[in-house]
């Protein structure tokens, strides 16, 4: 069955980096888009960055130009790179994969991001 095991999440200060990891199972990793999302209390989940199995990005304008999504092929990783933290940014991410090209996908249990202002 498919298996997402996101880590790296913590309590980071405003201006801060951290780097969350995707470990992925069950899954044709190489066949297979990936994303980030992430839920704050009391808002709706929303993607925050996504890459194809061709390896190309897209992200939000929350976060452009400050997360950086990368794939390792060979070890069947997803990760998200955050720099320049905001308080904003803090949320539960989740690590999601696109299971098929008409919208079934599968979420991950998540990691906590706090930032501290």
């Amino acid at each position: 069955q498919v298996q997402l095991v996101e880590s790296g999440g913590g309590l980071v200060q405003a201006g801060g980096s951290l780097r969350l990891s995707c470990a992925a199972s069950g899954v044709t990793f190489s066949r297979k888009a990936f994303g980030w999302g992430r839920q704050a209390p009391g808002k709706q989940r929303e993607l925050v960055a996504s890459i194809s199995s061709g390896g190309s990005a897209n992200y939000a304008d929350s976060v452009k130009g400050r997360f950086t999504i990368s794939r390792d092929n060979a070890i069947n990783a997803v990760y998200l790179q955050m720099n320049n933290l905001e308080p904003e940014d803090t949320a539960v991410y989740y690590c999601k994969v696109d299971l098929t090209p008409w919208g079934a996908m599968y979420w991950g249990q998540g990691t906590q991001v706090t930032v501290s202002s």
